[in-house]
C-alpha cells in the first residue's frame, strides 16, 4: 500500500458511541470519528461529503440504530440506520476501493441452535431490529466486494450506556437486584472488538487486499455467560474497590417484558476470526474486570 494510504485517517462512523470511542482511545491521530449532524444516513448527501473531506484509507461503520424495542414502532429509523444508510456507504467505499468493516449482531439469529453460531448459519432475526440488521448484511456483501462484516453482542465499556456500567450504578443503590438469567450469549468489551478491528485494518495495510478477507465474522468475547452472570461477575468486580454487593437473583424472561424478543440462545463461534485474521477475542470475564477497574479509577479522579 503506498506511503499515502499509509497516512490516511482510518474513518469512524457512529460519533460517540462506545465502540467509535474504543476506536479513537486505542487508534489515536489515525481515527477520525464522525456522527451527527456531520455524518448521517438519513441524510444521504453527508455521505459522500464526509468520505470526500477525510480521504480515509479505511472504514469502520459503528453507526447504528441499537434501540432494540424502540425499532419495533420506528421501523423506518431503524432500516435507514442498520440497512440502507450503511449500503450507500458500502457502495461509496466500493467505487473508492477502500476496505469497509461493518458492525452487525447477534440478534439475526433466533436463539434456538443449542450450540453456539457460525458465520454459514441460516439468519432468522425475531425483531425489527434484527431484520434490519441482517438486511443491511444481506446488501453490503452484494454491493461492495470489500467488505468485512463483524457481528459482536452484549457490547459493554467503561464508557457511554451500557449493561454494566447500569448494574454497577443500580448495585451502588440497591441491596436487591433482579436480573434475567435464562439468555445466554457473548459479552464483548468494546476495547476488545476495537483491538480487533485496528488488527484486521493493519493486516490489510500490510499485506494488501486479498479477496479471501471479503465475508461475516463472529467477533465477540470469549466465554459464554447470562445476564445474570454478567451482572454477577461486575458487581463481585465493584466489590473489589469497595462497593457492597447486593443480592442479585435470576428470574425468566417472561418476568421482564420487553417489546422485542430477545434472543435466548445467542452464542456464538470466533474460530473464523483467528483462522482469517490471526485475532483471538480476549475472555470476557478477564474484559469485565478490566472495564470495572476503568471505571473507579475515573471516579476516583
Amino acid at each position: 500500500m503506498n506511503s499515502t494510504a499509509d497516512h490516511a485517517p482510518i474513518l469512524v462512523t457512529g460519533g460517540n458511541g462506545q465502540l467509535a470511542t474504543s476506536l479513537a482511545n486505542l487508534g489515536g491521530d489515525r481515527i477520525d470519528r464522525v456522527g451527527r449532524p456531520e455524518f448521517d444516513f438519513e441524510k444521504p448527501e453527508t455521505i459522500e461529503a464526509v468520505l470526500s473531506a477525510h480521504k480515509p484509507s479505511a472504514v469502520v461503520n459503528a453507526a447504528a440504530w441499537t434501540a432494540v424495542d424502540l425499532a419495533e414502532t420506528e421501523v423506518s429509523g431503524a432500516e435507514a440506520a442498520n440497512c440502507s444508510g450503511p449500503v450507500l456507504l458500502a457502495e461509496a467505499c466500493a467505487k473508492r476501493g477502500i476496505p469497509f468493516i461493518h458492525v452487525s449482531t447477534d440478534y439475526v439469529f433466533a436463539g434456538d441452535k443449542g450450540a453456539p453460531y457460525v458465520e454459514t448459519d441460516p439468519v432468522s432475526p425475531q425483531t425489527v431490529y434484527g431484520r434490519t440488521k441482517a438486511d443491511g448484511e444481506a446488501k453490503i456483501l452484494e454491493v461492495d466486494p470489500q467488505a468485512i462484516i463483524l457481528r459482536t453482542s452484549w457490547v459493554y465499556s467503561s464508557h457511554g450506556k451500557n449493561f454494566v456500567r447500569t448494574m454497577i450504578n443500580a448495585g451502588a443503590k440497591n441491596p436487591a437486584l433482579k436480573v434475567v438469567g435464562d439468555q445466554r450469549g457473548n459479552p464483548t468489551s468494546s476495547d476488545d472488538l476495537a483491538a480487533a478491528i485496528l488488527d484486521i485494518i493493519g493486516l490489510i495495510q500490510r499485506s494488501g487486499w486479498k479477496d479471501e478477507y471479503a465475508g461475516i465474522y463472529h467477533a465477540c468475547g470469549t466465554g459464554e455467560a447470562t445476564w445474570h452472570e454478567l451482572a454477577v461477575a461486575a458487581l463481585e468486580d465493584a466489590a473489589r474497590h469497595g462497593q457492597k454487593m447486593p443480592e442479585v437473583t435470576a428470574i425468566r424472561t417472561e418476568d421482564w417484558p420487553t417489546p422485542a424478543k430477545r434472543p435466548a440462545d445467542s452464542r456464538m463461534d470466533n474460530g473464523k476470526l483467528d483462522l482469517v485474521f490471526g485475532v483471538k477475542m480476549p475472555l470476557w470475564r478477564e474484559s469485565v474486570a478490566r472495564t470495572v477497574d476503568e471505571l473507579f479509577a475515573e471516579k476516583a479522579n
